[in-house]
């Protein structure tokens, strides 16, 4: 995209319907999404958001924040709105203190390679294009959970620009309340410049997936289980029904056919870790095993052609308590008949030190559940539209079968209210402050609605 001259005052770089640039700007990553914005202001300082939060009072328009522009939702840019495109991305990284200060529209590419630099490493997003803001913001699932939480976990700190046009540094000891409601549910409560993490040693992982037919679909489901049950904190793990993709690191025999596989990342010490991920290699035997020794920066970029920007997509999930017998025939039963080739089911462990931090310490309060599931259906051709929204409501109905059953809020999609992504009395809590910091609605009714 063309860039413009940052030199010029906010209003002069506004981008609006008409330009050349409007239709560039307002793409986000779901190609199923056609945002029609009042317009994009660039925002490369925190001086530009406050700018930019004044204009949207003034014209009485609302406000989108955009960190990667991934959410399945459409959050980052909403019709008629103002969307503050943060363009700030710079990571800095302090070894000493274990602690790394990354600007708001950073992605987990930017994060890991300045990290990476170092040895270092926080829980992040499993595709490196992901912005760290929106993922953080709404809990953060990711590679080293189970050892050292989500990333909002890790989150240390954070500067804010609330509906009244300051600018507001949260943490622990900090606007209290807000950096609470920050750390899993800071959809709508501001735009968020910058963020401080902890970050952790570790350099090389144990990583990868084993490969095995559906047709053996429940038995890797049930050994998945069994392995979750005692697995250490150091071993994070998912199984994923999909195509084999025709990935250079997949046999090409299998390229094409309909799959299951377990993947996996252990981040502790490598002798410790083969001999623990021994058992998921001789399970079977697996088709294809693809486990070795990377970089973690590596294996935070294995995913990513998995889901390439503009496909369609349309996802669902659900937090379930057990994998139990009729759950595990219901996850099969939709993971055998996936209905595109490029349609996923996954299943990610939880549990580990994502359970252990305490019940309401922060706004992501899904802490006891095992497992996530998560259908992110992906297509390309727009006349299959019905049909895949159709097939995903209905498996996420088969799955979550429980009416108290929550969702994921970063897999959450557009037609589903962000309040059940959280229990009742976080819900409450989350209401007082959304009308403590943004009152008018500023920036949208979330976390309200």
């Amino acid at each position: 995209m063309l860039e413009i001259d940052r030199t010029l005052p906010l209003e002069q770089r506004l981008i609006v319907r008409g330009d050349e640039r409007y239709d560039e700007a307002r793409r986000l990553w779901n190609g199923l999404l056609d945002p029609q914005p009042a317009a994009i202001a660039e925002c490369f300082s925190t001086s530009d958001v406050v700018r930019a939060v004044a204009i949207a009072r003034d014209r009485k328009w609302t406000i989108s924040v955009r960190g990667g522009g991934h959410g399945v939702a459409g959050r980052a840019c909403r019709d008629h709105a103002l969307v503050i495109d943060l363009r700030m991305r710079d990571v800095s990284v302090d070894p000493e203190r274990l602690i790394a200060l990354a600007g708001g529209g950073a992605t987990w590419n930017d994060f890991d390679r300045a990290t990476a630099a170092h040895g270092l490493a926080t829980t992040g997003g499993l595709i490196s294009s992901t912005g760290i803001g929106g993922l953080t913001l709404g809990g953060g699932i990711g590679w080293l959970m189970r050892r050292w939480g989500l990333a909002c976990d890790n989150l240390l700190g954070a500067e804010i620009v609330t509906a009244d046009g300051r600018v507001r540094r949260v943490s622990d000891t900090e606007e209290c309340d807000l950096f609470w409601a920050l750390r899993g549910a800071g959809i709508g409560l501001g735009a968020v410049t910058s963020l401080e993490y902890a970050v952790h040693p570790v350099r090389d992982v144990l990583a990868g997936m084993v490969i095995h037919s559906t047709s053996r679909a429940a038995e890797v489901l049930r050994f998945f289980r069994d392995l979750c049950a005692d697995a250490p904190d150091a071993l994070t793990a998912l199984v994923a029904f999909s195509f084999a993709p025709p990935a250079p690191f997949v046999p090409p025999e299998l390229h094409g056919k309909p799959v299951v596989v377990i993947a996996v990342c252990w981040s502790g010490d490598l002798s410790d870790g083969e001999r623990i991920v021994a058992p998921i290699r001789a399970f079977g035997p697996p088709l294809a095993d693809i486990i070795g020794p990377m970089r973690y920066a590596d294996l935070q970029t294995m995913l990513d052609g998995g889901a390439p920007p503009h496909q369609l997509n349309y996802w669902k999930s659900a937090f379930v308590p057990s994998l139990d017998e009729e759950t595990i025939d219901l996850i099969v039963a939709r993971g055998t008949a996936l209905p595109s080739p490029l349609a996923q089911l996954h299943v990610h462990q939880l549990g580990g030190a994502v359970a252990r931090v305490p019940a309401g310490s922060t706004a992501f309060d899904q802490r006891s559940p095992p497992f996530l599931v998560n259908i992110p259906t992906m297509w390309t051709a727009p006349d299959e539209t019905e049909a895949m929204i159709g097939w995903t409501r209905d498996a996420h109905a088969r799955i979550a079968r429980a009416p108290e059953t929550t969702a994921y809020l970063n897999f959450q999609d557009r037609d589903e209210n962000s309040a059940s992504a959280w229990t009742p009395a976080t819900s409450d809590r989350l209401r007082a402050i959304k009308e403590a910091y943004d009152p008018t609605r500023l920036f949208g009714d979330e976390p309200l609605v």
